[in-house]
């Protein structure tokens, strides 16, 4: 647990930045505010003229500084004598507290106003430094990651534990240093007016604290499993809002309307479970105080009658012993914040200390453009270490040609695609770019020379012009118009609402399938890329689409790199080499003729798609 507390407190570095102003800002609003209540006694020995209280004695010297109550009153007659002379009257001793008690609470608050605004702004750069380096690990993590975590579960710890975590935080400076400089300033001025009852006062408060320190105690757990289940339901809700058709479709409303609620049931009695124990310590404190405040009330009566404190301080001891519960409760609340805290915090070092499976290697270089080939070399692959989905495949792409990957649903083609851009790592075996290992070159270079056009066309909720340039944001308007056209995008984009300025929705749902393919090849016609990856870019569209889809993508494969699968074989006819993958192998290899001439596995899918 100390040792995640540690960590968090490292979002907020450099610590010293907020911890020594807040430290000045929070020791002077506790001397200013236990200023305000030792003026309670000079203003009842004023009004009541209580027996061994403040006798006013004329003095044109400031008195000499010493902890004591001959240095308070000699310094209150000193300032009377200084604004109102020899003559004393007590409406002008009340007007001159009056206005000492308004100053120092003027003070006070000004003070506790800027400590305040010196953990907001703790608080404020903490969680945005947090987040970015929670989105920063999340958005550099390889693809298999994602196949193994839950989205909403991602998100739930980038928004919902970040909330928790960040009042762990910034408590760290109210526990270190504002409760306990409040709490030494009353405990100071009820020793000046009675050491025998502070006695008792010290005595009783590690009491409250003991007995509510128990109930925070036990908050962690429930805190930790809270922030688990917060994670599931923002899933339920991401996933329910995603698939709604599908729901709809298959009338599985109930089924995921009683998921939800289960989680949502499981996660109130946590809630309930933490806030029982949680607000037990405030009326618990309370009631302890009351409590106190009732026996100190039959043992300071007693020392007045002994006449070994004045009326005055009695009452001013009261005040201050009844202030004296509120930073000791809020010392206590900020621990059970710093426990939740930690184990939202225990959730977020989950994500940000997970190992990235695929990372570039410390000597990585540049990848400059392809000269001669791509091979693909004796390669293995699984994704969870059991099956194999790719055994032993080796296949040579040289520069300028397309390649087609056909073959049964499962064989292993998209997979294939899928580690040329290394989006996983190959078990055994190589990837090879000009005879180099696909290891020896930084990801981003590599991925800066392809482009990828899959089937399941990922839009953003932005403008068309807002989604092609994601290809290169630094492209022009004119070269973003010349991309469309060459992708067969621009016709149908001139007839939407604001043409290139038009929202296409959540995921492009304003669009046809046809359209947002056409979109994402406009993208990839943009980025100008060296080498192309088609993954089913077809398979999805009606034929009207198809044709425009396909005439835009001959376009693009002029004079590149192409790797290209294909179920729609009536697609890749044209291709330089067609590669049969089935079963994780390569079954089959050549050309369109050569492939039918041999009767095997490509022949058999040329009969069914003609017989279909």
């Amino acid at each position: 647990m100390f040792k995640t507390y540690l960590r968090l407190l490292g979002f907020a570095r450099p610590l010293s930045r907020y911890a020594i102003p807040y430290f000045i800002f929070a020791a002077l609003h506790a001397v200013f505010n236990t200023f305000n209540y030792a003026m309670i006694i000079p203003i009842l020995d004023a009004m009541f003229a209580t027996e061994g209280g403040f006798v006013f004695t004329p003095m044109y010297t400031f008195p000499p500084i010493s902890f004591d109550n001959n240095f308070f009153y000699g310094a209150l007659s000193y300032f009377y004598t200084m604004f109102f002379g020899e003559n004393f009257e007590q409406v002008k001793f009340l007007t001159m507290l009056g206005v000492v008690t308004v100053c120092m609470n003027l003070l006070s608050n000004l003070f506790r106003y800027a400590a305040a605004m010196t953990v907001e702004t703790m608080r404020i750069n903490t969680v945005r430094r947090m987040r970015d380096e929670m989105f920063t690990k999340v958005i550099r993590m390889n693809v298999g990651f994602f196949s193994d975590q839950r989205k909403g579960d991602i998100m739930s710890k980038i928004t919902g534990d970040v909330m928790a975590v960040q009042y762990c935080i910034t408590n760290t400076l109210q526990v270190i240093f504002r409760d306990p400089l409040l709490i030494v300033g009353y405990l100071s001025l009820m020793i000046g007016i009675s050491w025998q009852l502070s006695i008792f006062a010290v005595i009783f408060l590690p009491i409250v604290g003991i007995i509510i320190g128990s109930i925070v105690k036990r908050l962690r757990n429930p805190a930790r499993r809270s922030q688990e289940r917060m994670g599931e339901m923002v899933s339920v809700l991401d996933e329910s809002l995603s698939g709604m058709k599908t729901i709809k479709g298959y009338n599985a409303t109930t089924m995921i309307l009683n998921k939800f609620m289960y989680i949502n049931e499981e996660f109130s009695k946590l809630l309930y479970s933490m806030a029982r124990r949680q607000l037990l310590a405030s009326p618990m404190s309370e009631f302890l105080g009351i409590t106190a405040v009732a026996v100190i009330l039959v043992f300071g009566g007693t020392l007045v009658n002994e006449g070994l404190i004045s009326g005055a301080g009695f009452i001013a001891f009261i005040a201050a012993f009844s202030q004296i519960t509120r930073p000791l409760r809020s010392f206590i609340d900020q621990f059970s914040s710093i426990n939740q805290g930690v184990a939202a915090g225990e959730r977020i070092f989950s994500l940000i200390d997970v190992k990235n499976e695929v990372d570039d290697e410390p000597d990585a270089q540049d990848f400059e453009g392809l000269n001669d080939s791509i091979e693909i070399k004796n390669i293995h692959f699984s994704y969870d270490g059991t099956r194999e989905v790719i055994d032993n495949v080796s296949i040579k792409v040289r520069k300028g040609e397309t390649i087609a990957l056909v073959g049964p649903s499962g064989g292993g083609k998209s997979t294939l695609s899928e580690l040329i851009p290394r989006f996983y790592d190959v078990n055994s075996g190589d990837i090879l770019f000009d005879g180099k290992s696909i290891k020896r070159f930084k990801q981003e270079s590599l991925r800066a020379r392809m482009s990828i056009v899959a089937q399941d066309t990922v839009l953003f909720n932005d403008t068309i012009e807002g989604n092609i340039l994601m290809g290169r944001p630094s492209a022009t308007r004119e070269e973003v118009i010349e991309a469309a056209k060459i992708a067969n995008a621009h016709n149908f984009i001139m007839e939407a609402p604001k043409g290139y300025d038009t929202n296409i929705g959540d995921r492009g749902n304003k669009l046809s399938g046809g359209q947002r393919q056409r979109l994402s090849i406009a993208r990839a016609v943009l980025k100008n890329p060296e080498i192309l990856i088609l993954d089913e870019a077809t398979s999805a569209l009606d034929t009207e689409s198809e044709k425009l889809v396909q005439d835009a993508l001959n376009n693009l494969l002029k004079g590149r790199t192409s790797i290209v699968i294909a179920h729609r074989l009536s697609t890749i006819y044209n291709a330089d080499r067609i590669y049969v993958i089935d079963q994780g192998r390569v079954a089959e290899e050549g050309t369109h003729k050569e492939l039918l001439e041999k009767g095997g596995i490509y022949a058999h899918l040329i009969e069914m798609q003609s017989f279909t």
